[in-house]
């Protein structure tokens, strides 16, 4: 990877493009799973696929690392998987797909505000207005789909769904900005594998301190992996080595930015797919944000 030029940008690029249709396929899960269950069984899934590729690849399962890594890369997989994820599908269920991703857009300027203070990473000015000009395509697009989308909801499940999405994502970008340090250190398969473990293994315990236990059944079904299976595969499994790679390769502060891109992968996605309207508003956002993507990379 690191013989590509704009390694990282490539891959934060693909991992917004696989969250995106992962969302959408987490959205329609959502309907029959909980999200405690939800997220542990994506999680499940990915930890398999992963630790088939380390065979299949025949990487080491336990390369030299040191063990404050190994303990960064566990404390960002229960911040960043085990309860944001969780908080994500469940603001995914309150709101749908459109808010949240909306909602999601958050992330970005967090990520670019920790890694100024605590990474020292500085922006060129043409990189900095990439990045405004993808904050703008998302405001643009939320503008031309919040008010119609909102009507549908309750103002109690559209308040809680913008709080918890919120905080989803301050835990997100905490989680990611504490590994930037060690990640260049680390192959990404494994790093990825040990953070998702740490975000998988607290999902076993959770349930235990709740008085009303999700329903954990539903995975027992073959019919709900139809749908789960390949939104694991593609939400989970290579977003998140996208994603992790991204941030290795690639400044924090950039490669948050590309990752806010998803936002409007899921609208072309529901134009595309679901025959929505290409609004006037639609357009300009997707201009807005691929011009915001190329200047970012510059």
């Amino acid at each position: 990877m690191e013989s590509f030029i704009h390694s990282g940008e490539l891959l934060a690029l693909a991992s917004a493009a696989a969250w995106a249709v992962g969302v959408i396929l987490f959205r329609i899960s959502g309907f029959t799973l909980h999200p405690l269950g939800q997220n542990l069984g994506k999680n499940l899934f990915a930890l398999f696929l992963i630790t088939l590729t380390l065979i299949l690849t025949r990487a080491s399962f336990w390369p030299p690392v040191s063990p404050r890594a190994v303990f960064l890369l566990l404390l960002s997989g229960f911040l960043g998987i085990a309860v944001s994820d969780t908080l994500f599908l469940w603001t995914l269920r309150l709101i749908g797909a459109s808010l949240t991703a909306i909602v999601d857009c958050v992330y970005s300027p967090m990520v670019i505000g920790l890694s100024y203070l605590f990474l020292g990473e500085r922006m060129t000015l043409v990189q900095l207005l990439g990045v405004v000009l993808i904050v703008s395509a998302v405001i643009t697009i939320s503008r031309g789909n919040s008010d119609r989308t909102s009507d549908q909801l309750s103002r109690k499940n559209l308040t809680l769904g913008i709080i918890l999405g919120i905080t989803s994502m301050a835990f997100v970008a905490v989680g990611i900005v504490i590994i930037k340090p060690v990640l260049k250190d680390l192959p990404v398969l494994w790093a990825t594998g040990l953070r998702l473990l740490g975000g998988t293994l607290p999902l076993l315990f959770i349930p235990a301190f709740r008085r009303q236990r999700p329903k954990f059944k539903p995975l027992l079904q073959l019919s709900t992996w139809k749908i789960l299976a390949p939104a694991s595969f593609l939400g989970t499994y290579l977003s998140l080595l996208f994603w992790i790679g991204g941030m290795k390769y690639a400044f924090a502060s950039i490669a948050a930015a590309l990752n806010q891109l998803s936002t409007i992968f899921i609208f072309i996605l529901a134009s595309v797919f679901l025959k929505e309207k290409a609004t006037l508003w639609r357009i300009l956002a997707v201009a807005l944000a691929f011009l915001g993507a190329f200047l970012a990379t510059y």
